[in-house]
């Protein structure tokens, strides 16, 4: 099943399905105004809005054209934000750049920050910022869970997950060191992030989804040239089911809490054979060309995102289908 939020009816958008070819769309008040409200009341409202998906794949029902540009992320604003680091390779080679050790807890225990979730920009928007504060993208999976209990084992977390999404974590990259240097974490160095247009049931991700993974290549394009396409299912050191667990180890979480896998990151080899055009899988953010760059030439040499710039996100099925839809933010220069 597919889902999507509009940008109408209020900050929390109108919640509409979406036909599995996301050509059409159908808004369904009589079940769940909002995504937030459905999540809420899941058991309820996922066998309606099921049966309303089935009917439009089917042609049984009148449908609106779908509009990706017309949607604010599924979530536009969230009761919890947290994304993990669960592709080690891209926490190794960031450490390796800077010289600094790789503690072994990192092996077993999932990096974690809490994002700003009262509000996120739509897979369309504009990223407004400075270019002196080093504007990165990441390109990664998240998932959205329902009410998940203190203490959750990593299984059942994972049957708590009710939706999987792709996401630009944008990042402020010259303004973390400041920040870490206080020990006390990012905050301004991590803006509003941008979803993609479209939530998706695990189910609907076929042999894809499996071991609380989705096992597709992750496709990121910079200014219309291929950047990366790394499998979000290779590399993965944790999976879904043992994120959402470590952020239930002390707290419950509620339903529509995102949790983000971090930047998706396959190991490869040096800086030439990474790259997509000496046969790697290239990279879902600048910061890890750049600390390939670091490494084996003593200094980065890609710029970071410049005001007019556009990456894209994307994912397709083994038939080359859209599953999410596509993001496309647009740097743009913040005022003054």
């Amino acid at each position: 099943m597919k889902l999507a939020s509009l940008k109408q009816g209020g900050r929390d958008g109108t919640l509409v399905v979406v036909s599995r070819d996301l050509q059409r769309c159908r808004p369904v008040p009589a079940i769940a105004r909002t995504l937030q409200a459905a999540l809420d009341d899941w058991e309820a409202c996922e066998p309606q809005l099921r049966q309303v998906y089935e009917a439009l794949n089917s042609g049984a029902l009148d449908a609106q054209p779908f509009d990706e540009a017309a949607c604010a992320s599924p979530l536009p604003r969230a009761y919890q934000w947290a994304d993990g680091s669960a592709y080690i390779n891209h926490v190794e080679l960031v450490r390796k750049a800077r010289n600094a050790e790789m503690p072994p807890s990192f092996y077993e225990d999932p990096l974690m920050y809490q994002g700003g979730s009262d509000s996120f920009i739509g897979p369309r928007d504009a990223v407004v910022a400075a270019e002196a504060w080093g504007i990165d993208f990441e390109a990664e999976v998240t998932v959205v869970t329902g009410d998940v209990p203190l203490g959750a084992t990593p299984a059942e977390a994972a049957k708590a997950i009710r939706l999987v999404m792709l996401v630009n974590d944008v990042s402020l990259r010259n303004l973390i060191p400041n920040e870490l240097a206080k020990g006390f974490g990012f905050f301004q160095s991590k803006p509003a992030s941008a979803f993609s247009p479209v939530a998706v049931t695990p189910d609907e991700l076929g042999d894809a989804w499996r071991d609380a993974k989705v096992h597709l290549p992750l496709m990121v394009h910079l200014n219309g040239e291929l950047f990366g396409k790394p499998n979000a299912g290779v590399d993965m050191t944790f999976d879904f089911g043992r994120l959402v667990a470590h952020v239930a180890k002390t707290r419950e979480l509620e339903a529509g809490s995102i949790i983000g896998s971090g930047t998706v990151s396959n190991k490869q080899g040096d800086l030439w054979g990474s790259s997509i055009a000496h046969g790697g899988v290239g990279y879902c953010c600048l910061a890890e060309v750049r600390t390939y760059e670091t490494i084996e030439q003593g200094k980065p040499a890609t710029p970071f995102m410049r005001d007019g710039d556009v990456v894209r996100v994307e994912m397709f099925d083994e038939q080359g289908r859209s599953i999410f839809g596509t993001i496309e933010n647009r740097v743009t220069a913040i005022a003054g």
